[in-house]
C-alpha cells in the first residue's frame, strides 16, 4: 500500500492561497461556489480542532 501522497496537503493549502490568474474568466456563480467551498472547509476544519481539542483535553 503506498502512503506517500495521504497527507499531501500542498494542493488545499494551493486552493486558499493562490493568486488569481487573469487569463482565466469567472462569473459570479463560479466565485460564489469557490467562496462557499472555502467557508465549508474552514467551518469543518475548526469543528475538526473542536472535536480533537474536547478529546484530548476531558
Amino acid at each position: 500500500m503506498r502512503t506517500k501522497g495521504l497527507f499531501d496537503f500542498g494542493p488545499v493549502f494551493g486552493y486558499f492561497f493562490r493568486k488569481n490568474d487573469p487569463n482565466r474568466k469567472t462569473n459570479f456563480n463560479l466565485r460564489t461556489m469557490h467562496f462557499i467551498n472555502k467557508v465549508s472547509m474552514a467551518m469543518f476544519l475548526v469543528g475538526l480542532i473542536v472535536l480533537l481539542y474536547r478529546w484530548f483535553i476531558r
